[in-house]
């Protein structure tokens, strides 16, 4: 941060008003929740009535936090060890209260069935079969000589104990799932029976919205009516001001030519000799790695890249520099650069496409690999002889022959420079022309390759130097940030925002658990405020973040429960909009003729033939279930009145119905809809267990 920030940290009359707020605020804490060692910190949630210990939690979300590392935050993390554990916790109570249990003595049959003992071939006899006395053996002698393993045994043991439990719950749900000959007949007649009709779409955008108005009372009665629909958990509303710390145009000027002063030579004065000496630029200096090192914020690389990797806007420029040629200063990436061509080298990188044949014991072999080595070699010198022909499409024998990733794209490997490769491999490329077909072997397995493209490769030092702001930018900025917290706290906060031209950026429905602002990414420290108890509508808080200060103001605070109207108007007032305009469109066109009603709203007749309740889509129209479900509810020749449809108000006269002809057994059917319910058994049972439940959840408490 800023030097001025840096001297209020060193201020010991602000460490110790920090010290003692700090105090405050853990002791005020403490009181809030009810006291210290007395108070309920120990658990981060319930599930009807059992508690998930907060010391168990924690623990498992550092394991996946470390195997996630940078791919998740912590609040992803935390989410999925609650879905986790909150599943496991539920299952459990069902299994208690059903009585499904794994005894000790079954355990040896829970292990034959899992994949990875019974395929291992320590516990197989002669046969190849699992062999029950062979691992029991094993697990006493692991008892007996390696506590350390045997304790890890057990904590396996109960995991594989746990995980039978749970699935024989679940396998006891879906053998109750099934599907009835009526149900399979009604799938058959919900797809195959058909009915063709005209219509009539006065589309909704017809219709100003200023003919029809929605009141807040109307937004609230249709709420009452479909309270399960807008059931809604804890929520706040924020507005905040966003001070980014974020270079001056003099900042640029100023690291420009910083970088562009280090070009050529300078004169310095020489202390020890009392003289000018001659310091060499970057253009001129032999020793091109010490000067990078010593005036770039990125360090030497001496790799040889193709011209596809040098930055996109200059990559022509910098690729035909000649030898000790410089180009720069040049704004790339949040830097100012300084670039030199090194050197170059003909054909150093490489495109090559491989078909990869591999063998059980090769590297990174896919499971499903049974063939031997001999096998594999054969099978691999086979291929090659079919790649060599005239006619030869080596992708498309790639996509049907290769083991490796990148079968299904035709083998392609794309661009790659000398080294990246196994040497066998690598060696083949870099030796032979575009268009060589040939066959080689590594450790992952027998490669047959084609040459695809070879292209020049260049050596370039480059310096760098981050554009950021300087000291005095930060400092203003934070002189800035300050006043408007100020004057917004004694004012009117969206006011003095726009006295000072400053954006306001509103964000709505946060939920105790979210960590994202939209435009500035993981704030989690931001929702974690708004939704303490102590902060008030109005409430208004500094926060100094890694790329400046945000300056937030709760705006609203919402209970967990059915929602407001002024908090779901702009999902229900179209809804309502909709329904008056369909009135509307009836109202005014008073005719029960498909043909007046076309006309007197200026669109045309339609047609839509082979129409289903399966895949209620009309042609023309788009998806308009409701529409459908009226057609099929028609007699063959009778006109409908007005429908209110989804994009529009409708008219629909049946003009043919055909009834799908019977089957005599709707088993077909019966048997795809019961294997559809079942799959989907596991979540659907999760949801509703879950619905059900009791469940009180501290995470925010915690994260």
């Amino acid at each position: 941060m800023a030097v001025l920030e840096n001297i209020r940290k060193r201020s010991l009359i602000l460490i110790l008003v920090i010290g003692l707020a700090l105090f405050s605020f853990v002791i005020s804490d403490l009181f809030r929740n009810g006291g210290g060692i007395g108070s309920n910190t120990s658990s981060v949630g319930e599930v009807n009535g059992e508690t998930l210990p907060r010391a168990e939690f924690a623990d498992e979300v550092e394991y996946f936090s470390r195997q996630y590392g940078e791919r998740a935050s912590t609040v992803q993390v935390v989410n999925q060890v609650w879905e986790r554990q909150l599943r496991s916790k539920l299952l459990d109570q069902q299994c208690e209260e059903l009585g499904i249990n794994i005894e000790k003595d079954q355990i040896i049959n829970v292990v034959k069935s899992n994949p990875a003992f019974a395929q291992d071939t320590t516990f197989q006899n002669e046969a190849g079969v699992f062999d029950d006395q062979k691992f029991i053996e094993f697990i006493a002698d692991l008892r007996l000589n390696n506590p350390a393993a045997y304790e890890q045994w057990k904590l396996q043991e109960d995991a594989l104990i746990k995980s039978a439990m749970e699935q024989t719950y679940l396998n006891l749900i879906k053998a109750g799932v099934g599907a009835t000959q009526k149900e399979g007949e009604l799938a058959y007649k919900l797809e195959n029976d058909k009915v063709d009709i005209k219509y009539v779409k006065v589309p909704y955008s017809t219709v100003a919205d200023s003919l029809v108005t929605v009141s807040t009372s109307e937004v609230q009665k249709y709420i009452d009516g479909h309270k399960e629909e807008y059931k809604d958990e804890a929520s706040r509303d924020i507005q905040y001001v966003y001070f980014a710390e974020k270079p001056s145009e003099e900042d640029e000027t100023e690291i420009r030519e910083g970088v562009a002063g280090l070009l050529d030579n300078r004169v310095e004065y020489n202390n020890t000799t009392e003289k000018n000496d001659t310091v060499p630029g970057f253009r001129t200096t032999t020793d091109v790695e010490g000067f990078v090192n010593a005036n770039s914020d990125i360090k030497f690389d001496s790799t040889y890249v193709a011209k596809a990797s040098l930055p996109a806007s200059v990559a022509d420029t910098l690729f035909n520099l000649g030898a000790g040629e410089v180009y720069g200063p040049y704004k790339d990436n949040g830097y100012y650069k300084l670039s030199r061509m090194l050197n170059r080298k003909a054909n150093g990188s490489a495109k090559a496409s491989h078909i990869l044949i591999q063998y059980v014991g090769s590297a990174r072999a896919n499971p499903d690999v049974t063939r031997s080595k001999e096998e594999a070699g054969a099978k691999a010198k086979e291929v090659l002889a079919e790649v060599q022909k005239s006619d030869a499409d080596f992708a498309a024998l790639a996509r049907e022959n290769s083991d490796g990733p990148t079968g299904p794209r035709g083998g392609d490997l794309g661009y790659f420079t000398a080294g990246q490769m196994a040497k066998p491999f690598n060696d083949f490329v870099f030796a032979n022309p575009t268009g060589k077909i040939g066959m080689v072997e590594t450790d992952f397995g027998f490669h047959v390759i084609k040459v695809e493209d070879k292209r020049d490769v260049v050596q370039i030092a480059t310096i760098a130097r981050e554009i950021e702001p300087s000291e005095k930018t930060m400092n203003d900025l934070f002189t800035e940030a300050t006043k408007f917290e100020m004057e917004a706290t004694d004012g009117n906060f969206t006011e003095v925002a726009k006295e000072k031209s400053l954006q306001i950026r509103p964000v709505k429905n946060l939920k105790a658990m979210d960590e994202q602002l939209i435009g500035i990414g993981n704030q989690r420290s931001v929702v974690q405020w708004a939704f303490k108890d102590e902060t008030e509508d109005g409430d208004i808080k500094r926060f100094d973040v890694a790329s400046g200060y945000i300056i937030a103001q709760l705006t609203n605070k919402r209970k967990k429960g059915v929602a407001k109207a002024k908090d779901v108007s702009a999902v229900v007032t179209p809804i309502i909009r909709k329904q008056k305009k369909a009135r509307w469109i009836e109202e005014n066109s008073n005719t029960s003729s498909l043909e007046e009603f076309a006309k007197s709203n200026k669109v045309n007749v339609a047609s839509a033939t082979g129409v289903n309740m399966k895949s209620p889509s009309i042609s023309g129209a788009g998806r308009e279930p409701k529409v459908v479900g009226a057609a099929f509810a028609l007699e063959e020749g009778v006109t409908s009145g007005v429908i209110e449809g989804r994009d529009g108000a409708y008219m629909v006269r049946v003009t043919k119905k055909t009834n799908a002809s019977p089957l005599d057994n709707y088993g077909t059917y019966a048997n795809t809809l019961k294997s559809t319910n079942r799959s989907s058994a596991d979540v659907r049972v999760f949801n509703a267990l879950k619905e059900s439940a009791d469940i009180e959840d501290n995470r925010a408490m915690f994260y």
